[in-house]
């Protein structure tokens, strides 16, 4: 079951979303995280950030949608204060790391850098890039390879790149963070949408705005890692409304080497592990003796 991202290496396959688990500790009742590939924790920003106003969260036909504006702790919080109690596990670490300029990015990373317990960052570029007008980072080939760039030269961990569906061409992208030196791709992450009261005539988020995740974003997401997959040469995470293991033996046929698990933790506290006891399951059933015999196997 062992996969290898980038120069890390993991025990199997299935990881949390960053979000959607928060920094890990949260779920203890209902997970065993040593049983996990890795746990990507809530986005970390260089100061606290409290979020946007409710309501921020609203669900949606087959998903939610969500505008809390990233609310985390910081990252000098994190290391202080939560990564004590990962340590105490054989799960791999990845943090998730955002700002809003380049210099934000390269503090995190340099905070990060040499942190025992932390095993990899995650690139979340589908923040807004302040100095250009409020661009998101992962909507030009060229910003999302500076920002890459920066962020590899800042730090001695792998690096993975979260990438925004918001875009016309993903591949583009990911060919361009992949020539800037990330070592893995995942994708996707939450598609814009919003919602209405048509009662009040309101939108139901206080952003207005939010993005939209869960099963209804599922055929998305494959497409957009089965379009990557065929062009990058470095290991591609499939997130995006995976609820079952077929969901993820879906991802990892169309190419994808591991997969991350985020609303459906909303529904069932137990995703991660179902998904992958389902996983080990369709292995042993179908006598395949190692999961990466499975990756890309998808016959067109």
């Amino acid at each position: 079951m062992k996969v290898k991202i980038g120069s890390l290496e993991i025990k199997n396959p299935v990881m949390t979303a960053s979000g959607t688990f928060g920094y890990g500790e949260e779920f203890e009742p209902y997970v065993d995280l040593d049983r996990l590939g890795a746990v990507v924790v809530k986005g970390l920003s260089l100061e606290p950030r409290p979020g946007n106003e409710p309501p921020r969260i609203m669900e949606t036909p087959a998903g939610m949608l969500n505008a809390v504006g990233l609310e985390n702790i910081g990252v000098k919080a994190f290391v202080a204060d939560k990564l004590p109690y990962l340590r105490w596990h054989s799960v791999a670490v990845i943090a998730n790391i955002f700002g809003e300029t380049l210099d934000e990015y390269v503090r995190i990373a340099e905070h990060l850098n040499g942190v025992a317990g932390v095993d990899a960052l995650e690139i979340n570029i589908s923040c807004p890039n302040v100095k250009k007008g409020g661009i998101a980072f992962g909507a030009h080939p060229g910003d999302a390879a500076e920002v890459t760039r920066c962020v590899k030269a800042a730090t001695d961990l792998p690096v993975i790149v979260k990438l925004t569906p918001n875009v016309t061409d993903i591949a583009e992208i990911a060919l361009s963070v992949e020539g800037a030196g990330a070592d893995a791709l995942s994708l996707i992450n939450t598609i814009r949408g919003m919602s209405v009261d048509v009662e009040k005539r309101v939108p139901h988020l206080k952003n207005i705005t939010g993005g939209l995740s869960g099963p209804a974003i599922k055929p998305v997401a494959l497409r957009m890692v089965w379009d990557v997959a065929r062009v990058a040469s470095v290991p591609v995470i499939g997130v995006g409304g995976i609820t079952t293991a077929s969901d993820a033996l879906e991802f990892l046929i169309a190419g994808a080497t591991a997969v991350q698990i985020g609303t459906a933790n909303f529904i069932n506290p137990r995703a991660t592990l179902d998904v992958l006891e389902g996983i080990e399951r369709y292995l042993v059933e179908r006598e395949i003796g190692d999961v990466n015999d499975l990756i890309g196997t998808l016959a067109i």
